[in-house]
């Protein structure tokens, strides 16, 4: 059977959220390690299913989550536990670009998928391709597959043209993207149904578009030949 997240999974987290503080933590001990272990055999079975349509370098739910344990040294926020389950995958060889997040909480479920941090030399490739091909982005981007699934494009920016193109262009808003992230939220309801798996993979598949694209950018040169 298709692995399923618990509704208990989630009243933890309710609780936690409410109880954030460490004696309330440890004496429910068990309670987390049971959610962090369904969360964790979820990841498990979604690596399968995804690498029957796609490539992943990850081997491992439990290896792929998030620490519950928030590093409260340089955060505002001092509460000891992130109220959420979260782990992230990762497309395999550098022939394949993007990756995958997914965050489990009450109330704000999501899967983001995209380019959260590309380092500058991805950042410019990709700033280049939209500069030159704003049309093809712009059509991508409102294409059937993207837009009902995803929505708008997202993902932090700068406030101005990136230095080197026209404040003009007409895909300037594009191009003031640092991250390219497309995003999908999920309903409780739909997180602890039967066929939420099923779901989540869906979601997953209906971004390729946008990876095949931007892997082939990111991969070759202004003339089209392979780089990496």
């Amino acid at each position: 059977m298709p692995a399923t997240i618990h509704p208990s999974t989630l009243k933890f987290l309710q609780q936690l959220a409410k109880n954030n503080n460490r004696d309330w933590f440890n004496g429910h001990k068990q309670a987390y390690l049971d959610a962090q272990q369904n969360v964790s055999t979820f990841a498990d079975q979604l690596i399968l299913e995804m690498n029957k349509h796609d490539e992943l370098d990850n081997t491992s739910g439990k290896k792929s989550l998030y620490r519950i344990y928030n590093d409260v040294r340089f955060s505002k926020d001092k509460s000891p536990y992130k109220p959420r389950f979260a782990f992230s995958l990762s497309r395999s060889t550098k022939l394949k670009r993007g990756g995958y997040y997914f965050n489990l909480k009450p109330g704000a479920s999501f899967l983001a998928c995209g380019f959260f941090g590309p380092n500058a030399q991805d950042l410019y490739r990709l700033r280049q391709d939209i500069d030159l091909n704003y049309d093809r982005w712009n059509k991508l981007l409102k294409s059937k597959s993207i837009a009902q699934t995803f929505g708008a494009l997202t993902g932090a920016g700068v406030a101005t043209a990136p230095r080197g193109f026209d404040k003009n262009h007409p895909g300037i808003q594009l191009l003031r993207h640092k991250q390219f992230i497309l995003r999908h939220h999920f309903t409780d309801a739909e997180v602890t149904g039967t066929g939420f798996l099923k779901l989540v993979n869906k979601t997953c598949k209906a971004v390729r578009p946008f990876f095949d694209y931007t892997s082939e950018v990111l991969t070759t040169d202004l003339n089209g030949e392979l780089i990496v």
